[in-house]
């Protein structure tokens, strides 16, 4: 048998945003993660425990909070994770704003 040598594809991780429900490159959507010390956002995407992927937009958050976040990690958010989510939600640009800049 011979087989055709060539460049090889590399695999790119896809993830589902939890907000929007649409699949994207999981280096362009924010991990957050469940720890035994509480929810978390991981920048590297590389922390232990139970993920979920969202974008880094406002809508996606918003839709994420309402319950499709607390669900995707299979746990209740306490107050304190709750507030550490919309402090995170707080700084994310509006869609307009990125619009405007693209």
């Amino acid at each position: 048998m011979n087989k055709q040598k060539g460049k090889r594809v590399r695999h790119i991780p896809q993830r589902t945003c939890v907000g929007c429900r649409q699949i994207n490159d999981k280096r362009e959507l924010v991990r957050v993660v469940r720890t035994p010390e509480g929810v978390q956002i991981d920048r590297t995407g590389k922390l232990a425990g139970r993920g979920a992927y969202l974008h880094a937009l406002r809508s996606c958050w918003i839709k994420g909070l309402k319950g499709a976040l607390a669900n995707a990690l299979k746990t209740q958010l306490s107050s304190q994770d709750q507030a550490l989510l919309e402090s995170f939600l707080a700084e994310l640009p509006e869609e307009s704003e990125l619009e405007e800049t693209s």
